[in-house]
C-alpha cells in the first residue's frame, strides 16, 4: 500500500514536471513566433512613438527623396541604407540614435519612396544627389553613417562634403569588393545579383521575391524549404515574408524588396556602380574622423565569402583613411539590425576621436 502511494506520488510528481516543461515550451514557442511576425513592425512603432516624421523633398534636378526625420535632440545625422533596404531598416536603433541625435534617415535613390531613376544609380550620382539633400534640409555640419553600399555612399559624401561633414560612422562598407570581378566568389553575387540578373532575363515569373527564394544560394541549401518559401511569398506578393518558425533576420533581407528597384542591383551586376580607382580616391579624401565597423570575416564551406569584403581589403580601407578607427564586431552584415547597442555606443566614440 505504502509502496502503491509512493509511486502515485512520483507519477504525479514527474507529471506536473511535463506538463510545466510543455508549458515552458509552448510560451517559448508563442513568443519566438510573435517576435519573427512582429519584430520589424513593432521597432516602426516605436520608431514613430519616438519622434519620427516621414517627408519628402524634391531636388534641383526633379528627383525626390523620401526621409524619416526625428526630434532634434542634438547635432545632425544622416543615415544611410543598405542596397534592397529603405529608411525603416533602422527602426531598431532610430528612438536610441534621436536622444542626443537629430536623425535623417534617408531612402537612396531606386529605394522605398524616392525616385527610381536608372541616371542616379552610380556612387557619385546618388552620393551628389544626398549631398544636396544636406544642404537644402539638413543646412548645417552634420554626422553620416551608411550600412554597405549605403557606407560607400556615406564615404564618399564625407570626401566630397568636407566643409560640413563633421564625421563619419562607415557600417561594413564592401569596399574593394564592389567590382564584379571582385565580387564574383562572394555570398552577395551569388544570392544577390547573379539572381536579379537572371530574373531580369526570365518571363515565366513576374514576382521577384518568390523567384529569389526558389534560386536562391542560401536557402536551396534547406532541402525544399526553398519552395515552401517561394509558395508563401507568392501567396502573398504585396506584403513582406514573415514565416512564424524561421528567424526574423533570415528573411528580412526581403522585407523591403517591393520598394526596390532592381536596375539598382544591375548596376552592381554589370560594374557600372563604382570603379576601383573612385573607391581608392573616396578613401583618401576622407578628413573627417571615421569610426569603421567592420563584421566578422566568414567563409562557406565552398569557400565563398560570407562577409563584405576581405581581411586585406579592410586593411587596405584603414590605410587609406587618413583618421579611422576600425571596430571588429562578431555579427552579421546588418550590424545596426543585429547590434543595436554597439552601433548607438560607435556614435559616441566618433565624436572622441581627435
Amino acid at each position: 500500500m505504502e509502496k502503491t502511494k509512493r509511486k502515485h506520488k512520483v507519477l504525479k510528481v514527474i507529471g506536473i514536471i511535463l506538463l510545466a516543461l510543455i508549458l515552458i515550451i509552448a510560451v517559448f514557442l508563442c513568443c519566438f513566433a510573435y517576435t519573427n511576425l512582429n519584430f520589424d513592425k513593432n521597432n516602426l512603432k516605436k520608431t514613430y512613438k519616438a519622434g519620427f516624421e516621414e517627408k519628402q523633398t524634391v531636388l534641383s534636378d526633379g528627383i525626390t527623396i523620401n526621409y524619416a526625420e526625428g526630434p532634434d535632440n542634438g547635432p545632425a545625422l544622416m543615415l544611410i541604407h543598405g542596397q534592397t533596404m529603405c529608411w525603416e531598416d533602422y527602426s531598431t536603433v532610430l528612438p536610441g540614435l534621436s536622444e542626443t541625435y537629430h536623425v535623417y534617415a534617408v531612402d537612396c535613390p531606386g529605394h522605398g519612396g524616392s525616385s527610381f531613376d536608372k541616371t542616379k544609380y552610380t556612387c557619385t550620382a546618388a552620393g551628389d544627389e544626398l549631398i544636396e539633400f544636406a544642404g537644402s534640409v539638413i543646412g548645417e555640419h552634420y554626422c553620416v553613417s551608411g550600412l554597405s553600399s549605403g557606407g560607400i555612399l556615406a564615404a564618399y559624401i564625407a570626401a566630397n562634403d568636407s566643409g560640413n561633414v563633421s564625421t563619419a560612422v562607415l557600417e561594413d562598407p564592401p569596399f574593394f569588393s564592389v567590382t564584379p570581378e571582385a565580387m564574383s566568389n562572394t555570398f552577395v553575387w551569388k544570392d544577390g545579383f547573379e539572381i536579379i540578373n537572371s530574373y531580369k532575363n526570365q518571363s515565366q515569373e513576374t514576382e521577384y521575391v518568390p523567384y529569389y527564394y526558389a534560386h536562391s544560394y542560401m536557402w536551396t541549401q534547406f532541402g525544399n524549404l526553398a519552395d515552401v518559401l517561394s509558395q508563401k511569398a507568392s501567396e502573398n506578393p504585396d506584403k513582406p515574408l514573415c514565416v512564424w518558425y524561421i528567424p526574423h533576420g533570415w528573411t528580412h533581407g526581403t522585407y523591403y524588396m517591393d520598394t526596390f528597384d532592381l536596375d539598382f542591383g544591375m548596376a552592381f551586376y554589370d560594374g557600372t556602380w563604382i570603379d576601383n580607382a573612385l573607391q581608392e580616391e573616396i578613401l583618401q579624401n576622407i578628413k573627417c574622423p571615421v569610426v569603421y565597423l567592420k563584421a566578422e570575416t566568414a567563409y562557406g564551406a565552398d569557400g565563398v565569402l560570407y562577409a563584405a569584403n576581405t581581411d586585406e581589403e579592410s586593411d587596405k580601407v584603414v590605410e587609406l583613411i587618413d583618421n579611422c578607427t576600425r571596430i571588429k564586431l562578431k555579427s552579421g552584415h546588418d550590424i545596426h539590425y543585429e547590434k543595436p547597442k554597439e552601433f548607438i555606443d560607435s556614435f559616441n566614440m566618433v565624436k572622441d576621436i581627435d
